[in-house]
């Protein structure tokens, strides 16, 4: 198995050790989830540019990089709704959207149409995690001490600057995330339309 793929992997193994940390009651645990949840994102970034660089994409690969990339995103959103970090209907709207956009290329591959990914995709995809993170850093700052508040003794005003960026973070990431796949699907229409 090639290097991409172990980090595609790598992703499965990190979402699960998230999401036990995250509704684990053990000193620090917001902090350990938000390692854990950059250090997958991360995996994603370089499996995929170690893929391209090195001619080294598989059917494997296609496949599951990106489902890899949806269960952790949805699984960290899904966990905030569980832990009331987050509204539900936002969650509902996110994970409703890439059910819909899997089913689509689903029901493309069937038909032998392969369907790439988009930029707003991209730009959606980026903007979710940069959202998870906000929240992680919203939530687990306070556990940081004195590194939380300043370092070398300039204060780093971690607390009033994620307390607007991160709504402002989650509202970003939902807005793209509805129209990314608004457009997704419209642009793509005739796959799901041309049997009516």
């Amino acid at each position: 198995m090639n290097v991409p793929n172990k980090l595609t992997l790598s992703r499965f193994a990190l979402t699960l050790a998230f999401l036990g940390v995250i509704f684990s009651q053990v000193r620090f645990r917001e902090t350990v989830a938000l390692l854990l949840f950059s250090i997958a994102s991360l995996t994603d970034y370089f499996d995929g540019k170690i893929a391209r660089r090195d001619k080294l994409v598989t059917n494997f690969g296609i496949l599951m990089d990106p489902l890899a990339d949806k269960i952790l995103v949805c699984s960290a959103f899904i966990a905030f709704v569980g832990l009331q970090w987050m509204e539900a209907w936002m969650v509902v709207v996110i994970v409703a959207r890439e059910l819909a956009i899997t089913g689509l290329r689903l029901l493309a591959a069937s038909k032998n149409i392969v369907l790439a990914a988009e930029g707003f995709g991209k730009h959606k995809t980026i903007a979710q995690i940069v959202a998870i993170i906000a929240i992680l850093v919203f939530h687990s700052y306070r556990e940081w001490g004195t590194f939380g508040t300043s370092i070398f003794g300039f204060p780093l005003f971690w607390g009033p600057w994620i307390t607007w960026f991160k709504p402002l973070a989650v509202w970003v990431a939902v807005g793209l995330t509805m129209l990314s796949g608004w457009l997704y699907l419209w642009r793509n229409r005739a796959v799901y339309l041309q049997d009516l």
